[in-house]
């Protein structure tokens, strides 16, 4: 079947999405409450969550392999974490206090001894919210006005990163010298001027970029795995790390994908790579909301309002102005970090089969494809991994995806949707510890039915 045909199937499987699409589309611009949740010609609705499946309002249900886009690691409707929320409103009377509480440093301290160069931490309201922060205060700290991205890597929706995420290769120019293109509406020139755009897996590059412009910027900020699954190698990434130190360039691990998820360590633990800041999300909030921006504890004293305190010096007083503002009513909701902490705990206890069942299924859909007489690399570390179709040996930058058969694994994935299996086409896949081997043979299952249909 064609991608058009597969389409119409699907529109017909599904008449109470599309009604409800239809009834969002008069309240809610294009009827979803973020772009990440559309795809053509309208996206499925749920209402219902167990485990790892996921149920839509024409009761058609799903193996869930978005999992909210990396959050949901244990799962839909986790007993541990459900009972530690339960248990804490149970002993605490209240899911709010506009307070400093105990949580908060229990959280801190549990978050410094999986990340050791956390040394000093500020708790946000999304991972979006952390890299805002972690752009403020090394910009703060530096007295710089200019960042450094990579091309294709996605930090938030907000002005400074939506920089050339999946930019028209027309006007993204040459490899080594990516042009700053903007990735929405309302961003302007003149803020584009102030994000410069570097190759990822490219150090000399990126060294003939930063070297010429360093008393300019003030971070580079990366995805240590390009949108959750494309590495970087050993040796970029130990080379961009000596190279930010050598030109007093804060180096920003966006680690909100990555933290808890290729390793209990992060990617700073799998690289064995100290950044000066890390961002954190997804994992940590059990599916809530929250963000971490954690670094060297010089540059995050910045943030201490009227002055930081240091153990047997004392405090050292500044103004308002010299401070760095940063504030919310929920940050550290201590509600979502008992959650968290109980997620956490339990992720360490089952890791390693996490890990195995993650590494049978991207084996099982690699030898599927084979059977049919199609190569496919299946790039990602840990807990998440993407499908590529391709010829190319090793998938190293945004340009090498934009390379790889995007029809052919759209279709696919429109017909594992008819088949039972739910991700939005031609997204990375996310793994929980509630996928069992009985789920991932169901999968691979699907994954055999889906070819009967393209």
């Amino acid at each position: 079947m064609t991608l058009d045909e597969l389409k119409k199937v699907y529109a017909k499987r599904n008449p109470e999405s599309k009604k409800a699409y239809e009834r969002a589309c008069a309240l809610i611009p294009g009827g979803i409450t973020a772009n990440v949740k559309f795809f053509s010609p309208f996206p499925l609705f749920m209402k219902k969550g167990d485990g790892v499946y996921i149920t839509d309002l024409d009761d058609h249900r799903y193996i869930d392999y978005v999992l909210s886009y990396g959050p949901l690691i244990h799962g839909h409707g986790c007993h541990a974490v459900e009972e530690s929320a339960a248990d804490y409103i149970r002993e605490h009377g209240t899911v709010l206090y506009g307070a400093p509480h105990e949580g908060e440093l229990q959280f801190a301290e549990m978050i410094n001894s999986y990340f050791p160069s956390i040394e000093s931490m500020r708790f946000t309201n999304s991972g979006a919210e952390a890299t805002l922060l972690s752009i403020r205060t090394a910009c703060a700290y530096t007295g710089r006005r200019k960042i450094a991205k990579f091309e294709g890597h996605y930090h938030g929706g907000y002005n400074e990163v939506l920089v050339s995420l999946h930019p028209d290769m027309e006007k993204a120019g040459d490899i080594k010298r990516p042009v700053s293109l903007p990735s929405s509406a309302g961003i302007f020139e003149d803020q584009l001027e102030n994000t410069v755009v570097l190759p990822f897996n490219d150090l000399k590059a990126c060294g003939d970029i930063l070297i010429k412009r360093q008393d300019e910027i003030a971070c580079v900020i990366m995805e240590p795995l390009l949108a959750g699954t494309v590495p970087a190698t050993k040796e970029f990434m130990k080379g961009i790390r000596r190279l930010t130190e050598e030109l007093g360039i804060i180096l920003i691990f966006d680690e909100v994908k990555t933290g808890f998820c290729i390793s209990m360590n992060g990617a700073q633990g799998y690289y064995g790579v100290s950044p000066d800041l890390t961002t954190l999300g997804k994992i940590i909030g059990a599916g809530f909301p929250i963000g971490v921006l954690g670094g060297r504890r010089e540059i995050m004293e910045i943030a201490a309002p009227g002055g930081s305190y240091l153990p047997g010096a004392g405090v050292k007083h500044t103004s308002r102005e010299e401070n760095l503002y940063h504030s919310g009513t929920n940050n550290g909701h201590p509600l979502i970090l008992q959650m968290g902490m109980a997620a956490v705990k339990l992720l360490e206890e089952k890791y390693e089969g996490l890990i195995a069942q993650t590494e049978r299924l991207k084996n099982g859909i690699k030898d599927i494809y084979a059977s049919h007489g199609i190569r496919v690399i299946t790039p990602g570390i840990g807990a998440m991994f993407n499908v590529c179709i391709t010829d190319q040996e090793e998938i190293l930058t945004h340009r090498d995806l934009r390379k790889c058969n995007m029809d052919l694994r759209r279709r696919v994935d429109y017909a594992l949707l008819l088949e039972g299996v739910y991700n939005k086409p031609c997204k990375r896949y996310n793994m929980s510890t509630a996928h069992t081997k009985e789920v991932i043979d169901a999968t691979l299952e699907a994954h055999e039915r889906a070819f009967r249909w393209v």
